[in-house]
């Protein structure tokens, strides 16, 4: 995936924001939280995102996966997509979407519903 790629999949999701900071990295938010950074990464894309427990459990073992520099130090569950082989496109777009779903989950709930997300 390229960046042009990922910033067009990222803002199709509802409530988007895309700000770039942090040196020029590719920032998602929804709302006003992050869900996705597309950077960081020396010679090719790279695609950090948050992750359930046992996706970051699974993923973080996979060839041009890891835990995401900085965060997962921290403690927090993300993951980072840096080389091939890594994650399928369509595979990716599936883990940025829930990404985008588990941050806009810490909204409260009258958040959630001003902002017209996870109304099922």
């Amino acid at each position: 995936m390229t960046y042009d790629e990922y910033n067009e999949f990222c803002g199709s999701l509802p409530v988007t924001s895309h700000p770039i900071q942090w040196g020029g990295s590719h920032v998602w938010k929804v709302a006003d939280k992050v869900f996705a950074i597309g950077g960081w990464a020396d010679d090719q894309p790279a695609f950090t995102f948050k992750t359930s427990e046992l996706s970051y459990e699974i993923l973080r073992e996979q060839p041009g996966l890891r835990p995401a520099p900085y965060l997962a130090s921290r403690g927090m569950k993300w993951i980072q997509h840096y080389k091939e082989p890594g994650l399928s496109d369509a595979d990716l777009k599936d883990y940025l979407r829930e990404s985008h779903r588990i941050v806009s989950l810490g909204f409260s709930k009258k958040k959630q519903k001003e902002l017209g997300l996870n109304q099922e």
